[in-house]
């Protein structure tokens, strides 16, 4: 993930079908060292909402990953 991103050739905040970018998929299945590097990019939207309205920090403390939250 930090080599992509350490390209000029990734779109940090894409977006799925269901309104979810990389922040949230990474923030839903725990994986702090992921969420860190995206939120170091500055590029992120920190509150985007998916298709159903939900965050990715709502997904986090959902799912009880704490360090992500």
């Amino acid at each position: 993930v930090k080599l992509l991103l350490e390209t000029s050739k990734v779109e940090v905040d894409a977006k799925d079908s269901h309104g979810r970018a990389p922040l949230w998929w990474a923030a839903e299945g725990g994986h702090e060292a992921v969420v860190k590097l995206l939120l170091e990019t500055d590029k992120v939207e920190v509150d985007a909402k998916d298709s159903h309205g939900l965050t990715p920090l709502w997904w986090a403390a959902e799912r009880g990953h704490k360090a992500v939250v």
